[in-house]
């Protein structure tokens, strides 16, 4: 199958350590979009020998989409490049660091490769024009289908350098499609190409959630009649099922640790929630509330739980302490607060609320301050969840009789689709990085 092919070629891509430099020698200091923008330009990948037609755009198509994306960057006009541009020299001593500083240029990636046989050898450089100094350099080995897992992984790199903290490009998304007739789930990278279909359940598979090592997924499907808890391996595509208690398994979460999913379990006729191991023993229900509990989501330390109950009439997002089992409310404004998703590193959740008919992505920090509404205009902006790196919110959008997926900025700002049109696409979940 298709996802057995790429994770093959996943196995094949080696990467090589050239050089970096120590972050007390890097010069910027780049946080959070609109706070300083770097002028960078990337140049096209040059052939070493014989050139390969594709590898080239592949490679400067993701990698230019991804630091785009992060709002940190300026990327100078390519139009404007001088003859630099076109010349393969990545020794320091080989660059025109002055045609740069002309067009205004502080960060400059070059690059070339190499193709011997099957395999391709990328070698890449980032270099500060102003010191005329290489920030850092990687090689890569690959073939020509991990051209753009190439440029995913050095967008990593590059930010990795320049701001200390890893990208999450070089990774999954996982999400719902109905392209097939029935709710499968599938896999596609961050910029919505090679998309690829896991299961063939021809029935309703929903709510997916990665382990914290992303070798593993859960979610729920409906295969044998009952909404059971599945766990798939992401290399080999094996699954199995984890929790099938009679009635609701839904809404998975693996704990920050991998040792745990929390769920909801309605085999007591109410809709609670459960702490289970990834065997499917029931080590501790969490909730005991005539009310509808479900949509856990793990703080980032694992000692608390973001959920939804109704418990005081609509539905609102609420606090549990995993150890006390106390239960905080978190929202209070609106009649409908949903899917709330906990920030990887800081005490901040985005959640959903309807309002005048439209359900839009809001943020809020866990004490329940600082509430910002982050989308705007028509159709519904479901299902949040956030990147690994806290940089980046996946949800799903529906807009003109079509569902897909987008991801913007943890602002708000930039919001794209990744999703192919053609399909309902739905409860999107990001993966750790590949490597």
């Amino acid at each position: 199958m298709k996802y057995l092919h790429a994770a093959v070629r996943a196995l094949l891509l080696v990467i090589f350590f050239v050089s970096v430099v120590h972050a007390a020698d890097v010069r910027f200091e780049i946080t959070k979009p609109g706070e300083q923008t770097i002028p960078l330009a990337v140049t096209q990948l040059l052939p070493i020998d014989a050139p390969l037609a594709g590898v080239a755009e592949e490679f400067h198509d993701a990698l230019v989409g991804d630091l785009e994306l992060t709002g940190l960057f300026d990327l100078v006009d390519e139009a404007a490049f001088l003859s630099d541009a076109m010349t393969l020299g990545l020794r320091k001593m080989d660059v025109d660091f002055a045609q740069w500083r002309v067009l205004g240029t502080d960060v400059l990636v070059k690059g070339g490769y190499k193709v011997t046989g099957e395999q391709i050898l990328f070698d890449l450089r980032l270099y500060d024009v102003v010191t005329r100094e290489r920030l850092t350099g990687k090689r890569y080995s690959g073939t020509k289908a991990d051209a753009r897992r190439v440029g995913h992984r050095f967008a990593d790199h590059i930010l990795f350098t320049l701001t200390q903290k890893k990208g999450s490009f070089d990774a999954d998304i996982a999400y719902i499609s109905n392209r097939s007739g029935h709710k499968e789930l599938y896999l596609m990278d961050v910029d919505g190409h090679e998309p690829r279909r896991m299961t063939a359940h021809s029935s309703i598979v929903l709510n997916p959630d990665f382990s914290p090592t992303r070798k593993e997924l859960i979610y729920t499907s409906y295969k044998k009649n009952n909404p059971d808890l599945y766990r798939m391996e992401t290399y080999t595509g094996l699954e199995s099922r984890v929790s099938l208690q009679q009635g609701l398994n839904v809404g998975g979460r693996y704990s920050p640790d991998g040792r745990e999913i929390a769920l909801t379990l309605s085999k007591d006729r109410n809709s609670e929630l459960y702490l289970i191991g990834t065997d499917g023993s029931i080590h501790k229900r969490l909730t005991n509330h005539y009310g509808i509990d479900v949509d856990p989501s793990w703080s980032p330390r694992g000692d608390r739980i973001a959920f939804v109950s109704d418990r005081r009439g609509n539905p609102n997002v609420f606090i549990l302490d995993v150890d006390s089992l106390d239960v905080t409310r978190l929202t209070f404004v609106g009649k409908y607060n949903a899917a709330p998703a906990w920030h990887p590193e800081e005490e901040l959740i985005a959640f959903t609320r309807l309002e005048d008919g439209v359900f839009d992505i809001y943020t809020i920090n866990a004490d329940g301050s600082d509430e910002r509404r982050l989308t705007f205009g028509p159709g519904n902006k479901e299902h949040p969840r956030w990147s690994p790196d806290g940089r980046f919110i996946v949800y799903s959008h529906d807009l003109n009789g079509e569902t897909s997926i987008w991801i913007m900025r943890a602002d708000g700002t930039g919001a794209r689709m990744i999703s192919a049109p053609g399909g309902d696409d739905t409860h999107p979940a990001w993966s750790n990085l590949r490597y």
